[in-house]
C-alpha cells in the first residue's frame, strides 16, 4: 500500500517549480492533491488557472487524484474555500503544504510600501490563513471525538533564518513563518497535528538569479530533490516530529536549531539592575570582543 494512501493534501503554489514537484511526489505516494495556484508571475502580477490545471492533468494521467484551485492565499475566503474544496471533493483533509510565494526584492532604502505588503501578504498572511482554516477543521474533528493525524509543512528559507541583502520583506516574512511554525505546533499538538517547516535550496524561477548559470545546472538543486522530504513529513512516520525546521541542500538533510541562550551570561555587578556604565564592558565580554584599554577581563560567569 502506498505510504500516503487515503491522505488528502493541499499544496499552495503547486503549479510550478518546487510546488509542482511536491504535488507530483505526494500523488506518487498515493495522496489525493488539491493543487492551489492562481498562476501569477514571479512578482505576483497577472494570473490564470493554467499551471494548476496542468499539474492536475499530469497527476490524473498517471492514475492519481487531484483537483485544481486558483484562489489566492492572500484572500481569507479563498483560503477557507481551498480547505473546503479538499473536504468536499475527497471527504477529508490530512495535510497542508504552504509553498506559495512571490519576490519583489528591494534594498531597504528603495523599498516601497506596496512591495512590502505584497510579499508579506503572500508568504506570511497566506501561510497563516490556509493553516488557520485547516486547523479549524482538525480541531473540530478532534473535539468531536474523531482521531486526527494531520500534518502542516511550511516553507522558510536561509534569508528568513540568517537574512539576505535586498530581501527585507522576504526575509521578514520567512522569519515570521518560522515563528508561526513553532506556535502552531505548540497549539495543535493536542489535536493530533504535526507542524514543521522546510528550508529548501533549489533552482526555480524565483531563485534562478541567486544561483547563477553554473549552479543552476546542478542536478542536486532540482526542485524534485526537495519533495521526498515533504512527502515524508506528510506521512504517519513523521507524526512524532513537530515544531522543527529541516534544511535540504542537495543530498544533505540538516536540522536547524533556533535561537538559544549562550552558555554564559553577565550579571549586574551591584544593585538589582544593569547600569549604563557597565554595559560596554559586559557586552564586549559576552561577544569575546572587549576593546583595547580595558582594565582587564571580567570574572567568568556562567
Amino acid at each position: 500500500m502506498p505510504a500516503l494512501d487515503g491522505h488528502v493534501v493541499l499544496v499552495t503554489g503547486g503549479g510550478r517549480g518546487i510546488g509542482r514537484a511536491h504535488c507530483l511526489e505526494l500523488a506518487a505516494h498515493g495522496a489525493a492533491v488539491v493543487v492551489n495556484d492562481p498562476g501569477v508571475a514571479r512578482d505576483g502580477s497577472g494570473g490564470g488557472g493554467g499551471p494548476a490545471d496542468e499539474v492536475v492533468a499530469e497527476i490524473t494521467l498517471a492514475g492519481g487524484a487531484a483537483v485544481a484551485h486558483t484562489g489566492s492565499v492572500t484572500d481569507w475566503h479563498d483560503a477557507r474555500d481551498m480547505v473546503e474544496r479538499a473536504i468536499n471533493d475527497f471527504g477529508r483533509l490530512t495535510g497542508v503544504v504552504n509553498n506559495a510565494g512571490i519576490l519583489r526584492d528591494e534594498m531597504l532604502t528603495s523599498a516601497t510600501e506596496s512591495a512590502w505588503d505584497a510579499v508579506i501578504d503572500v508568504h506570511l498572511k497566506g501561510s497563516f490563513a490556509v493553516t488557520k482554516h485547516a486547523c479549524d477543521y482538525w480541531r473540530a474533528q478532534s473535539k468531536g471525538g474523531h482521531p486526527v493525524d494531520a500534518h502542516v509543512v511550511n516553507t522558510v528559507s536561509g534569508a528568513g533564518l540568517w537574512g539576505n541583502v535586498g530581501q527585507a520583506a522576504y526575509s521578514a516574512a520567512k522569519a515570521g513563518i518560522a515563528a508561526l511554525t513553532l506556535v502552531t505546533a505548540q497549539e495543535m499538538r493536542r489535536h493530533g497535528v504535526a507542524v514543521n517547516a522546510i528550508s529548501p535550496l533549489a533552482v526555480t524561477r524565483m531563485s534562478a538569479e541567486f544561483f547563477g548559470d553554473q549552479r543552476a545546472a546542478d542536478p542536486e538543486l532540482d526542485p524534485a530533490c526537495i519533495s521526498a522530504v515533504v512527502a515524508w513529513l506528510q506521512s504517519p512516520q513523521a507524526s512524532w516530529l513537530t515544531g522543527q525546521i529541516l534544511r535540504i541542500d542537495g543530498k544533505r538533510l540538516i536540522r536547524i536549531e533556533g535561537y538559544s541562550e549562550a552558555p554564559r551570561h553577565y550579571v549586574a555587578r551591584d544593585g538589582e539592575r544593569l547600569e549604563f556604565a557597565e554595559l560596554g564592558q559586559a557586552v564586549s565580554w559576552l561577544w569575546d570582543a572587549a576593546p583595547r584599554g580595558l582594565a582587564g577581563p571580567l570574572p567568568a560567569r556562567s
